[in-house]
């Protein structure tokens, strides 16, 4: 008995050292963990980016910061990486502040893979604020919209750039997206106005709000969250960010249940030995009497 009382008082701290412990070790020694299903959302992308044409070029847009990085990013670089795979061309642009260096920060991860040449591969046309209103613009220039780039070299001397006037040289659009402005524009001005493909990766969060586009065919597909970007690591046979988070959080998961199970087992034990079977039994204070 006791272990039993031992388990039914064990000190919080225990708790917090144990649960810090199974979402770090993940996160540092990958445990390769059986890999997640792959949904219909995350297959479409993955069929459609395949599907298209050696060298066709696909817009990536960066709608997210640094908050939602841990969801988004490790899509963003499983997304690329399958772009450049295929030896298809990237156009990158953001919506959001942060988005253009955060796209910067993921070339940089994963260029080490890839002979890729700036300009000629990829341009990063950095941040332009006003969603929507961006959007119709690249439907009609690009030029309009950012006469030059991230490093301000104008867009007549990229040859990429070149070869594309607006949205309609586009095959599709990828929108990593964790607000507004964000998806719904991109469906709104992309799709609906330009009828280009667009696909978005987003936080889980907020993901179900999507879920309208993707029932109508507006949206090809979407990833959501951490598993989302597992799901396409998967697809890519390249298990990054997203396969170790879900490692992760299924360690936590594991050990949370753990800690519930004895926590009852406890409970009961003690409840067992005390006649009254009151809150004495699991070492608390016995209640106050009645006035």
């Amino acid at each position: 008995m006791g272990f039993i009382r031992w388990l039914a008082n064990i000190d919080r701290r225990i708790i917090f050292v144990v649960i810090g412990l199974a979402v770090a070790g993940p996160l540092l020694v990958p445990l390769n963990l059986p890999p997640v299903t792959v949904t219909s959302q995350a297959r479409a992308i993955y069929d459609a980016v395949e599907a298209l044409p050696t060298g066709s070029t696909i817009v990536v847009s960066f709608d997210y910061d640094p908050a939602a990085a841990p969801e988004v990013h490790p899509m963003a670089l499983a997304f690329l990486r399958h772009c450049f795979i295929k030896k298809h061309k990237v156009i990158i642009m953001a919506l959001w502040p942060q988005g253009a260096q955060l796209a910067v920060r993921a070339i940089s991860e994963i260029s080490s893979e890839f002979d890729l040449k700036y300009g000629v591969d990829y341009v990063n046309l950095g941040y332009k604020p006003g969603g929507a209103i961006v959007i119709n613009l690249i439907g009609t220039s690009f030029a309009k919209a950012f006469p030059s780039d991230i490093n301000q070299t104008p867009l007549n001397q990229l040859p990429l750039m070149s070869k594309v006037n607006n949205l309609k040289d586009v095959a599709m659009v990828m929108d990593l997206s964790a607000g507004d402005p964000g998806i719904p524009a991109w469906v709104m001005v992309a799709n609906a106005l330009f009828q280009r493909k667009v696909a978005g990766g987003t936080t889980a969060v907020s993901a179900p709000q999507f879920f309208p586009y993707l029932q109508s065919g507006q949206m090809m597909g979407q990833l959501g969250g951490m598993k989302g970007a597992a799901e396409y690591e998967r697809l890519v046979k390249h298990p990054g960010l997203g396969s170790r988070g879900m490692d992760s959080q299924s360690v936590a998961h594991a050990v949370i249940i753990v800690f519930i199970i004895f926590a009852n087992v406890a409970y009961f034990a003690l409840r067992r030995k005390t006649p009254s079977g009151g809150p004495a039994a699991a070492g608390g204070a016995p209640p106050p009497a009645a006035p």
